[in-house]
């Protein structure tokens, strides 16, 4: 999945004398992007060496783009891999958030992501429906199945699993585990604009604030359209505004957030979706399903979903941007 970044709105105080536990901030690589970590206690070098550990971990389970990690073998035929506990919490989750969101999140839906030339192979020259119906084949998390014994069932082998959508943010939740296990109960983990926030900013002795990134705003001079608090809960978002690719042939533009139920890669009437989950994994996986579904279906799983919280942009009929957010979410605002 690519996400629309976020930025930390919290600002960095340059004294902590004052404090018992020093702010630290380490930053590094992290899924063909970036990560920035802001925790109190100490050893700075120590953590970014045990989450450097934690990411390589995570990228040779599930990252498509490295030829021999579990996901990419299993996915060119290898049935005998045998997955992990990240790779299987990831494959359950899935399952569960395909189920509820009726069928809009999908990680089968790889083999259209690479045929749109959003993945790692090159796109289709001739797109036509006749090709998309053939493909349409192969989509549909049922197909597959996470065995007793770890090994992964498929029931054809052009199915293509790619948790791009939801392995990022289940990520960011993996570096907090292993942050707790260190002891440490107040951080901010921003990966790619995914984030969760444990404790509190103890410089500010209040949760911690992001922004969240307006829909236009350029990459070198990114603007806000609000700021929410976060303490023990995690934020994800997902938006097309940057990820599309024009054919240039056909002139036709595909955005990144494909249907998995019509195999459109057609922009809905929803820009971006911003999700508040107690776990990262899912405000991630639920940010695609939101975009995907469009905005009157995302308004009625929000409403009868209480485990997340959105904020929308999306078109109205003429095609002015409007807002729509749940009221939990309205209630983290910085007012």
């Amino acid at each position: 999945m690519k996400k629309i970044l976020l930025a930390f709105f919290s600002v960095f105080l340059l004294s902590c004398t004052q404090q018992n536990e020093k702010l630290q901030a380490i930053e590094g690589l992290a899924f063909g992007t970036t990560y920035h970590i802001q925790y109190y206690g100490s050893a700075p070098e120590e953590i970014q060496k045990g989450v450097d550990s934690v990411i390589d971990a995570i990228n040779q389970s599930a990252s498509t783009y490295i030829k021999n990690s579990d996901i990419s073998r299993i996915n060119n035929g290898d049935s005998t891999v045998v997955v992990d506990a990240f790779f299987k919490e990831v494959f359950k989750l899935s399952d569960r958030i395909h189920k509820e969101s009726q069928g809009f999140f999908d990680p089968t839906v790889g083999v259209l992501r690479n045929a749109y030339g959003f993945g790692e192979e090159n796109p289709l020259m001739n797109l036509d429906t006749q090709t998309l119906d053939s493909l349409m084949k192969f989509v549909g998390f049922h197909k597959v199945r996470l065995n007793d014994n770890g090994t992964i069932f498929k029931e054809s082998p052009e199915i293509y699993i790619d948790f791009n959508a939801i392995a990022k943010g289940a990520g960011v939740d993996y570096v907090g585990k292993y942050l707790d296990s260190k002891d440490l109960t107040d951080y901010l983990i921003e990966i790619g604009g995914e984030i969760l926030a444990k404790g509190q900013n103890k410089n500010k002795n209040s949760k911690w604030t992001v922004g969240i990134e307006k829909p236009d705003s350029e990459l070198t001079d990114r603007s806000y359209e609000a700021a929410i608090q976060l303490e023990n809960q995690a934020l994800a978002a997902s938006g097309n505004y940057r990820k599309f690719r024009v054919d240039e042939t056909t002139g036709k533009k595909y955005v990144h957030t494909i249907n998995p139920l019509t195999g459109s890669a057609e922009m809905s009437d929803v820009t971006s979706a911003t999700v508040v989950a107690k776990t990262c994994a899912e405000a991630d996986a639920y940010a695609t399903a939101l975009m995907a579904m469009g905005f009157e279906k995302a308004k009625k799983l929000l409403s009868e979903n209480n485990k997340i919280d959105a904020y929308l942009t999306y078109l109205n009929e003429d095609g002015t941007q409007q807002v729509y957010m749940t009221n939990g979410f309205r209630n983290l605002l910085v007012k």
